[in-house]
């Protein structure tokens, strides 16, 4: 980690690892992180020039009410940008249900504490993708 990273983020944290497709996101939640969000030693905002990915990993923490006192040390691999950002947002709900547990019920009914499951269906044999069959000639 570069040096400005090392002095916002000291102490103790709490660990969490959030799934999409074929991203995996570990997170580190600080609790005297002060709004801080580190993603790949980066900046949130210069990791993710679109403002949707930055409200889809902010969506957790508005419906906790934690987006100003903590921060997060984020290492976040695989897939396009926006499965990475689904897998931390996955991850930083893990990591605030283990600190508060009276956020469950706000994040559960937003559907953010179930992992999407969902990826993409690998490629059959005889087939041109998953399911397209080569176009049927009758003669």
């Amino acid at each position: 980690m570069p040096e400005e990273t090392k002095e916002k983020f000291t102490g103790k944290y709490i660990t969490a690892i959030g799934r999409r497709k074929t991203s995996a996101a570990q997170i580190r939640l600080y609790k005297n992180g002060k709004g801080v969000i580190i993603v790949n030693d980066k900046d949130v905002k210069d990791y993710f020039p679109s403002k949707e990915s930055i409200n889809l990993i902010m969506q957790p923490l508005k419906l906790a009410g934690a987006d100003k006192e903590l921060g997060f040390s984020i290492l976040v691999k695989g897939g396009g940008k926006v499965g990475q950002a689904e897998a931390i947002r996955h991850g930083i709900t893990r990591a605030l249900l283990i600190i508060n547990k009276e956020a469950k019920p706000a994040l559960k009914a937003s559907g953010l504490t179930t992992r999407d499951a969902r990826k993409k269906e690998r490629k059959k044999p005889g087939l041109k993708k998953a399911r397209r069959a080569p176009q049927w000639s009758k003669r």
